[in-house]
């Protein structure tokens, strides 16, 4: 970004200088070489400190989402053990107004039935599940992501355990470019309304509400008025330590690189 650039000039430059300066010394007597002027640190400038702080939010925003999901079992406690057709299915009939037949998703149900055995699988609007412990209990949680036709959005839920019920703790409907999980984090990518861009969402796990709460909103540049495109999440039965330690670090160097707050 524009505001780093200067700093990584003048770190290069240094880095330049200290090397000009390594080498001299090897054919001297070993003296001490000046590396030049270091840019001056410079503190935040805190703007309007007499301005009034705002008493609430500008607009509301669902940070999370809990529901346990009836009438779903779940054998041994094992989320592997649940259909995943059975849990979208729980949903549509517990949300009517959303999947009736003047529901804004109302094509999902109908496609629903060719998820079962005999079906058209070309038709399924559900997508594959991965399975993660994104909870931090040491059991793995279920991703789900069916598509709400008919419009362009997918849903995007987060399943765990607790207490032999299958509860569900993230909720979101988006219109998806990709889908990452990163260590216990969830990000998804959405289209922005500018070429070149995308919204980078990414959820958490808080033990404080029990639920995956919404964590960061960015805006990223993908370069050249065209969009990056993101290899979906592997599936595997757990994430390794080793494997999420390595997701962490590649979210962690994304997040460097990220542009402004949605």
């Amino acid at each position: 970004m524009p505001a780093r650039r200067p700093a990584r000039t003048a770190l290069t430059a240094a880095a330049v200088a200290l090397l000009s300066a390594t080498a001299v010394a090897c054919g001297d007597s070993g003296g001490l070489q000046g590396a030049g002027p270091t840019p001056t640190a410079v503190s935040p400038a805190k703007l309007w400190p007499d301005l009034r702080p705002a008493s609430s939010p500008a607009y509301p925003y669902d940070v999370a989402t809990r529901d346990v999901v009836k009438g779903i079992t779940v054998p041994g406690d094992d989320i592997r053990e649940v259909d995943p057709v059975d849990v979208v299915e729980a949903e549509i009939k517990a949300q009517p107004d959303d999947y009736g037949s003047k529901g804004a998703y109302h094509g999902t149900v109908d496609r629903l039935k060719d998820c079962r055995p005999g079906g058209d699988r070309s038709r399924c609007p559900l997508l594959k599940p991965y399975y993660r412990d994104l909870t931090g209990d040491g059991r793995d949680d279920m991703t789900l992501g069916f598509r709400l036709y008919p419009t362009n959005q997918t849903a995007v839920r987060v399943y765990t355990v607790e207490k032999h019920r299958l509860v569900r703790v993230l909720a979101d409907n988006d219109a998806i470019l990709g889908v990452e999980l990163a260590g216990r984090s969830l990000i998804e990518r959405s289209p922005a309304d500018i070429s070149g861009y995308e919204y980078r969402t990414t959820w958490v796990w808080d033990p404080g509400q029990r639920a995956m709460v919404f964590s960061r909103d960015e805006y990223l540049h993908t370069g050249n008025g065209r969009r990056a495109k993101k290899p979906s999440p592997s599936a595997s039965p757990s994430a390794s330590p080793a494997a999420s330690s390595a997701d962490s670090a590649s979210a962690a160097a994304s997040a460097s690189s990220s542009a402004s707050v949605r």
